[in-house]
């Protein structure tokens, strides 16, 4: 894990990050901890992951807190946000990490499918904006996740492309709403990274396959998608607002 860095200066500041637990969630948390930041670990399901993840940025001298909800519910929501300002007493970044994927063609997506991404990938992300909207620090910052599906447009992911095509949307559309509180919005949109949701199913050629499409002929990895939120979300990120940042090699 990374050693907490006291030179950078965001050691007074709060930062949830949702759908935590695990893959590209667990390595911004610990990249932010090690930046200064104290760290929210939002989580859905099962908490030992969160709770690992939360004990080893202590044991590198950061501060970190788990906490369970649905973003898909808006009273869950609202309780992350009660719990993180009961502890730390306010709020200063919001990274939407929390997502799912399932991919069939649009013909053969069932209504439950449908539904689900919708609730967690759109309606999760609208659930925090609105609720950051409402009770983030002044000077704060958001970070959205989209993904870059939503330019390569490829067969069978129509309906998760679609979910992220409008968090983009609503990432451009708030940052107006919060002009005269210093608050910037942004989203990141990686490619193929390497992470359990990502290789699961897949045959190692097309893994191989994939890897290749970009210029930089490899898969992301969960800490080139943190160091982008990093920069986000720290002093050399102030000036960049209502942006997708498409961290992918290049493949588009």
């Amino acid at each position: 894990m990374t050693e907490i860095n006291p030179k950078i200066g965001n050691t007074n500041k709060v930062a949830i990050v949702t759908g935590a637990s695990r893959g590209i969630g667990a390595a911004i948390a610990e990249r932010l901890a090690g930046d200064g930041f104290t760290v929210v670990i939002n989580y859905s399901g099962d908490a030992v992951p969160a709770e690992a993840l939360a004990r080893g940025i202590e044991t590198k001298g950061g501060r970190a807190l788990t906490a369970k909800a649905d973003v898909s519910d808006a009273a869950a929501v609202r309780g992350l946000f009660d719990q993180a300002e009961a502890a730390f007493g306010g709020v200063d970044v919001l990274v939407n990490n929390a997502g799912i994927m399932t991919l069939s063609t649009i013909a053969d997506t069932d209504d439950a499918a449908f539904d689900r991404l919708i609730d967690v990938n759109l309606k999760g992300t609208f659930n925090t904006l609105r609720e950051a909207s409402r009770r983030l620090n002044n000077g704060g910052r958001i970070i959205n996740f989209s993904s870059s599906v939503v330019g390569l447009l490829q067969p069978t992911y129509g309906v998760y492309a679609a979910t992220k095509a409008a968090v983009e949307a609503m990432t451009g559309v708030l940052v107006k709403e919060l002009r005269g509180r210093s608050i910037s919005v942004n989203a990141v949109a990686p490619g193929p990274t390497a992470t359990d949701l990502f290789l699961n199913g897949k045959p190692q050629d097309l893994v191989d396959r994939m890897a290749k499409m970009a210029p930089l002929e490899r898969l992301g990895q969960p800490e080139d998608i943190a160091a982008t939120v990093a920069f986000l979300a720290g002093p050399d990120g102030a000036w960049i607002n209502g942006q997708t940042l498409r961290a992918n090699g290049g493949i588009i």
